[in-house]
């Protein structure tokens, strides 16, 4: 280009760039006289739009061209990007922009690279600029190493190196790739806690989520160090202190040394603990609107009391969402202690400032790509142009949770702006799969594999609606069952459920012979909402049990054939109360459930009465871990001096019964060896649910412990606690993408040498 200067005297050069004409042309800088521009040409470049230029030139044809306007042009077409170097000439009354881009990025590869996923990886440095079909710059390509090598010191991989290589391609093209050496991790060797007192090291040490190597760390990864986690355990450390009385206990200092190779590290964290405070009296300050007495109820701290930072963060959230029942959305409470250390006690002082009392101006729904608006919004119990209720919205965001469509639902409060008086509410969700394929299956001896299956879908286009299709192909029974809920058939919140159903049952006979008979059924059924937590069901159904054959029976089934018939029919009108104030439908860890259903069928052959109870309730335990309790009583009778019908039996055995024991086989058994179900049963569960080691506060993947016992009795039998079958075990509970999923294996600790036993099972789509 520079001899093209030579060959034209009207050609000079008027600027290189604002920096450059500014601090390196210390001779001759060669100033323009403004004159009219009659052309502008673009030269030099290969892959991008003239349009891109020409936008971003201050000047066009036409208009006065000064040096003011160059150095804008300059500055503009750098700002860009995509250029390595611009440069502006005069040809006589024409503009002439010399352009020399940066090469673009053709690929972005890695190699070596275990810790983290390639295409997130990608994904994350295309953001940053350095991706396929961006402009390259090397700066940004050495911002992106550093920021690799960050992020491997955040894994406690301390030698890992990244080495950045450009290969130049053609058509002014590189390829970036970055090769990794990730070495082995350093692991904690060593965590000291010095300075305390009060409590042992060893006990200090084992709150930590931070560990030093043990036997198990090589799948929790707690002995990886992370600053992050140091600093949570900093706090863990604060929290057990202050739940204590320590009001001034300090952390001194944190010390982390890593060894020579960079393999091992150890942490020395000095804590200073002071002395314990007891709370003499608690106070209140500030504006409480005369509730005093409302306030005071909700204090958790006493008189006389070792001071706890938990029961005085407790009594502060208490405080703001009492405020917020009153509509006072932004109400601060803050606690101040006073303290005197010469007699170790402290005063503790509630002070209130409610701020403004606000209503809700509306109520908005994000995070819902299929899921329709009004599923949410129904569930809504704070209503738009109301007065802010901060219990109304907490029973609203429950009652989103309990859906069951959302893996997460939370509600967010803005300020209207112009309206110190408003504010809106966003609810955000974020949605799961709701149809899944319920699978189950047993081994035995006797039954060999059987499976249980079924379709389901809880949220039917996003409407909220139900529908379900299970299969059985068991040994013992098999069954087609279709089934539709429309869980606001009326606006005031009425269920509606419709079930068609189709059903064998194929008893145990030891002797070889098979029998069986089959159900048909049909049945509507509401639910009545009562209050928020309370439904009642009513419901009239219609059945036909037909016994198919007269080879094998047992013997009261086939007494029943002769005195009625192989045909029977029915026509049940069921009754049932249900209360749950579960904290999750799939994975609860605090409130109960109970549930009565009542089934009368007074005309038709097979005229009964049927009762069935149960109780389910969790218990948060320490360290994260929850308690669950479940109990079941059946109860049935004939009606009209007809017997029972044996049809109608309670069966049990297996998951959602009594664990370790085949499904179907407790109870009696007749002269053929047949397992024939009683119209009686207990069924008892208890659950201790342990968090996995390494996933934080997973619920939908836990450990669990189990303890079952139960029975089922015939009519004539005498319910005695020897006959009760129990056993125990270990399982997993994982909330699967295809529904929530049970393995279980144990051993039983009662039985009888009838009993039929299945050590390990599993089910997907059980709760207990």
């Amino acid at each position: 280009m520079s001899s093209s200067f030579r060959s034209s005297p009207r050609l000079r050069p008027a600027l290189l760039t604002v920096a450059l004409a500014a601090a390196l042309q210390s001779g001759n800088v060669w100033a323009v006289d403004p004159f009219v521009l009659k052309d502008i040409r673009v030269e030099g470049l290969q892959r991008t739009d003239p349009g891109t230029v020409f936008a971003s030139l201050p000047f066009r044809i036409g208009d006065t061209y000064s040096d003011e306007k160059g150095a804008a042009a300059l500055r503009a077409l750098f700002a860009t990007g995509l250029f390595k170097d611009v440069r502006i000439a005069i040809d006589g009354t024409s503009v002439v922009v010399y352009i020399d881009e940066r090469p673009v990025i053709a690929n972005v590869s890695f190699v070596g690279l275990k810790e983290f996923d390639n295409e997130a990886l990608t994904k994350s440095l295309k953001e940053v600029g350095i991706g396929e079909g961006l402009p390259f710059d090397k700066a940004l390509a050495d911002r992106a190493e550093q920021e690799l090598k960050r992020q491997y010191l955040t894994r406690s991989l301390y030698g890992a190196e990244v080495v950045t290589t450009i290969t130049p391609i053609e058509r002014n093209r590189v390829n970036v790739s970055f090769a990794v050496a990730e070495g082995e991790p350093a692991k904690i060797g060593q965590i000291r806690i010095l300075g305390s007192k009060v409590f042992s090291e060893s006990t200090l040490t084992g709150l930590l989520e931070q560990t030093s190597s043990g036997w198990l760390t090589w799948y929790t990864k707690t002995d990886r160090y992370s600053r992050s986690k140091l600093n949570a355990d900093l706090e863990t450390l604060r929290s057990y202190y202050l739940n204590r009385g320590y009001l001034e206990f300090a952390v001194e200092s944190a010390q982390v040394t890593i060894s020579p190779d960079k393999q091992s590290i150890n942490i020395s964290i000095t804590v200073n603990e002071g002395q314990p405070y007891t709370v003499t009296a608690v106070k209140l300050e500030g504006e409480y609107f005369g509730r005093e007495e409302d306030f005071k109820s909700l204090i958790a701290l006493k008189p006389g009391q070792a001071y706890r930072g938990e029961l005085v963060a407790n009594t502060t959230r208490a405080f703001t969402d009492l405020f917020g029942s009153y509509g006072y959305a932004f109400a601060r409470v803050d606690s101040r202690p006073e303290i005197d250390r010469a007699t170790g006690q402290v005063v503790v002082t509630f002070v209130a400032e409610p701020q403004r009392r606000v209503y809700v101006r509306r109520v908005n729904v994000s995070g819902n790509s299929r899921t329709r608006d009004e599923v949410v919004r129904r569930e809504f119990r704070q209503f738009e142009s109301a007065w802010y209720d901060g219990q109304r919205i907490k029973l609203s965001t429950d009652r989103v949770n309990r859906l069951g469509y959302f893996s997460d639902a939370g509600v967010e409060t803005n300020e209207v702006a112009g309206a110190p008086d408003q504010v809106d509410l966003t609810v955000t969700v974020k949605e799961k799969p709701t149809g899944n394929i319920t699978v189950g299956a047993g081994y035995s001896s006797a039954q060999k594999l059987s499976f249980t299956g079924s379709i389901k879908q809880d949220n039917v286009f996003g409407s909220g609606h139900y529908l379900g299709v299970e299969v059985n192909t068991g040994k013992t029974g098999r069954a087609l069952v279709l089934s539709t809920t429309d869980p606001y058939f009326t606006v005031d919140g009425v269920s509606r459920t419709v079930d068609l159903g189709y059903r064998t049952v194929r008893p145990y006979n030891n002797l070889g012979e098979e029998y069986e008979y089959v159900t048909h059924s049909a049945g509507l059924k509401f639910g009545v909402p009562l209050s928020e937590f309370d439904v009642v069901f009513l419901g009239l159904g219609y059945e036909r049990t037909e016994i198919t054959t007269d080879k094998g029976l047992p013997e009261n089934l086939n007494r029943y054939r002769e005195l009625f018939g192989a045909t029977s029919t029915s026509f049940p009108l069921t009754l049932g109360w249900q209360r749950d104030e579960r904290d999750s439908l799939l994975s609860p860890t605090a409130g109960k459930m109970q549930r009565v259903n009542l089934e009368l069928s007074p005309v038709g052959d097979a005229r009964y009465a049927r009762a069935n109870l149960q109780y389910q309730q969790y218990f948060p335990l320490y360290a994260k871990f929850t308690w669950g309790i479940n109990a079941e009583l059946g109860w049935g009778k004939g009606l009209g001096g007809r017997p029972y019908p044996v049809f109608k039996n309670f069966q049990g055995g297996g998951l959602g019964s009594v664990r370790v024991f085949e499904p179907g086989t407790l109870g009696p058994v007749d002269i053929t060896n047949s397992y024939i179900g009683g119209n009686r049963r207990v069924n008892i569960n208890a659950e201790l649910y342990i968090p996995v080691p390494g996933t934080g506060n997973d619920k939908t993947f836990r450990l669990f412990g189990f303890f079952d016992a139960g029975n089922v009795w015939a009519e004539h039998e005498k319910i005695k606690a020897g006959d009760l079958r129990t056993s125990a075990g270990l399982g997993i509970s994982w909330i699967s993408p295809m529904g929530p999923l049970k393995l279980s294996w144990g051993t039983p600790l009662r039985k009888k040498p009838t009993d039929r036993i299945e050590k390990l099972q599993f089910q997907i789509g059980t709760a207990f």
